[in-house]
């Protein structure tokens, strides 16, 4: 299980130290168009700074498992991105061939609409399958439940559906749809989920401020794009 939020270092903290930081985020490239020479760049950042992790699309994996091999940084991916309205089969397929390839946190989205429609044994049933699938491979699974798309209550119906079949972290979202995280929405997961899940805020957090406001309200992870420019206002050189 991943860190609970006692452990999070505070603001003050982060504000003193700026590794602290860097140890919050997940160094993110995920834009259709990244080239194999910006997945490079995105590899020698994380390991300069010391970042948490990179997360990247599947088909860059295996370049950063290569690019990251002898560092402590973790490789990510995302299952169903950005929309989420694969096929439970195919997410399954995602992420038996993510892991098979190196990865060992993968950030998947829910069905949106099927949860919007009211069936959420298919929502929970395929977060359950995919839990089962990456922690039988010593990974672990985040659950994207993309919350501009949704109301306080189905946010809240999610996390509950989520937090029930042991998924490691509960992640605002894609960073792809309407909008991106809110310390309100952080706020309200981490009510719902309680200490021993992480929750991940990801999607229009482009400086100190707003990664510490996350922090503040609850975010256990940070998925940025902008992390380099972060940590050097934080004090990084």
């Amino acid at each position: 299980m991943q860190q609970t939020i006692s452990l999070i270092p505070s603001p003050d903290a982060i504000r003193n130290d700026w590794r602290l930081a860097a140890k919050l985020i997940d160094h993110t490239l995920l834009k259709p168009e990244g080239t194999r020479e910006q997945v490079t760049k995105l590899c020698r950042e994380a390991v300069e700074y010391g970042f948490y992790s990179v997360m990247v699309n599947p088909s860059n994996i295996a370049q950063c498992k290569s690019e990251l091999r002898g560092s402590s940084v973790v490789v990510g991916t995302v299952i169903g991105f950005p929309l989420g309205a694969t096929t439970s089969t195919s997410k399954l397929a995602e992420a038996s061939d993510s892991l098979r390839l190196g990865a060992t946190e993968l950030d998947m989205v829910i069905n949106v609409g099927a949860l919007k429609s009211g069936d959420r044994d298919l929502v929970q049933m395929e977060i359950q399958s995919l839990v089962h699938l990456c922690h039988r491979s010593g990974a672990l699974l985040k659950v994207i439940i993309e919350t501009a798309l949704l109301t306080t209550e189905e946010k809240i119906l999610i996390c509950q559906l989520a937090a029930a079949v042991d998924v490691d972290f509960v992640k605002t979202s894609t960073g792809f749809s309407t909008a991106g995280a809110t310390t309100a929405d952080v706020s309200l997961m981490r009510g719902v989920v309680g200490h021993k899940i992480g929750v991940k805020a990801a999607g229009g957090i482009r400086t100190a401020a707003d990664l510490l406001a996350m922090v503040e309200a609850g975010a256990s992870r940070v998925g940025v794009s902008a992390s380099v420019a972060i940590v050097r206002e934080l004090g990084a050189k």
